[in-house]
């Protein structure tokens, strides 16, 4: 399902603060329970290589949060659903943004919930109509087949978005 809410149904929207961690790809971040929730923040400045980090980001968080190693296959697929949207949100904010600014990856026993900031002025949308035969264009239309619900945040007054997207946790 496309949407431009700001935030899921029933979500007041961001905690208001730090609400997380902060980390560098060298540490890995910092798993922060909060009210049940479990964040994890990476920043991109400086880096090269932004998608394969923001996938080992994504893919030490969920060891850490018991996704990985999964105990079945539904958990295996779930776990590879979450490093294949952050990996098509990180290439989007790169191809048509000026590349992500900002990862953040939180999750509670039902959701989990990827953001990526970037300075793009863009509105992503999955491509109409879809031509699965076509090379590129694919990453909104996987986004969106692959969660519950997706969306961005711009702030007034500030360049930039979050595109964000959540995922219902493995059972």
């Amino acid at each position: 399902m496309s949407t431009t809410r700001p935030y899921s149904p029933g979500d007041r929207g961001p905690e208001s603060g730090d609400g997380g961690a902060s980390g560098t790809p060298g540490d890995g971040g910092l798993a922060v329970p909060s009210g049940g929730r479990q964040a994890r923040r990476l920043s991109f400045d400086d880096e090269s290589g932004v998608v394969p980090l923001a996938r080992d980001f994504a893919r030490q968080a969920l060891h850490a949060w018991g996704w990985l190693p999964a105990a079945s296959a539904d958990r295996r697929a779930a776990a590879e659903d979450v490093l294949l949207v952050v990996s098509e949100l990180v290439t989007n904010a790169c191809l048509h943004a000026e590349g992500p600014d900002e990862l953040r990856i939180s999750c509670n026993n039902k959701v989990l919930r990827v953001e990526v900031s970037d300075r793009g002025a863009g509105q992503p949308a999955p491509r109409t109509p879809h031509r699965a035969g076509r090379p590129g264009g694919h990453g909104m239309f996987i986004v969106q087949r692959l969660c519950l619900d997706w969306g961005v945040v711009r702030t007034p007054g500030v360049t930039g978005k979050t595109v964000w997207a959540e995922l219902g946790a493995p059972a």
